[in-house]
Order: structure tokens, then sequence, then C-alpha cells
């Protein structure tokens, strides 16, 4: 039961990153048993063959936090001043957005005009679907 207790209070804070159709990360943030916090950044990627997902994991903790995000910001904005000044990042926002923009208008389509073809098993949607949290994500390791 203490156990159970832990892992309900671990998890304090997450969110997630879509990056394409089979990459996702997920930032989140734990909490340690001596009350202090981490955060975990996992790259999650859906295998070709449809089996699952395949995970990487950085622990971060809080006396690098500062180191990283300048190292992280100063490498981003070398690449985005020095490497490519003249590429337009704003591509993959747009892009993203156009891209939910249209699964929100396919799945309101589908919900007022059903086929039968349309209606999959609910056992087939669950394994399809990806995971919401990088908690999730842990359930489909097979190492």
């Amino acid at each position: 039961m203490a156990n159970e207790d832990y892992t309900q209070k671990e998890n304090v804070y997450s969110s997630k990153v879509r990056a394409g159709k089979r990459r996702t990360y997920f930032f989140d943030v734990r909490k340690t048993k001596g009350e202090d916090y981490y955060i975990t950044i996992t790259e999650s990627t859906k295998k070709f063959n449809d089996d699952g997902y395949e995970r990487h994991k950085i622990f971060l903790y809080k006396e690098d936090f500062n180191r990283f995000m300048n190292s992280l910001n100063d490498t981003v904005n070398h690449v985005k001043t020095e490497l490519m000044p003249d590429f337009d990042y704003e591509i993959y926002e747009r892009r993203q957005k156009e891209w939910e923009e249209s699964v929100a208008r396919e799945a309101a389509e589908q919900a007022a005009n059903p086929t039968p073809e349309a209606e999959a098993p609910a056992e087939e949607v669950a394994t399809s679907a990806e995971p919401t949290s990088s908690d999730d994500a842990d359930e489909d390791l097979s190492w």
C-alpha cells in the first residue's frame, strides 16, 4: 500500500509535444522520496512494424537545470542564427496546426456521418492509441 501511495505522488506534472506522426516527447516532473523534484524527458517513437513504442529517457536534476537550459538554448540559437539563418522554423508550427485542424474536422465529420467501416472494434482502437504520458508509455516497453 505504501508503494502505491508513493507511485501516485511521484508524477507531479506532465506535458507532451507531438513531433510528426511517429514521435512524441514527454516532459514529466517527478517527486523523490526525499521530497525533491526532477524532470524526465522521454522520446517515444512508434515502431514501423506497429509493435509498440521505442523510448529513450533523460533524467534532469535541479542542480543541472540552468546549465542544461543555457546549453540547449545556445545550441538551438547557433543552428538558427549561424547554420541555417534563412530557414523558416515556424513552418513546422503551421503544419502541426493544419494537421490538428484536419484531424479535428475529420473526427467531426465522422461523428456527424458515421459509416459502418468507421466503427472499429473497441480493442483495436485501444491498442493503436498513443500513450498520454511517459508513465503510460512505460507499460508498452518490451526489452
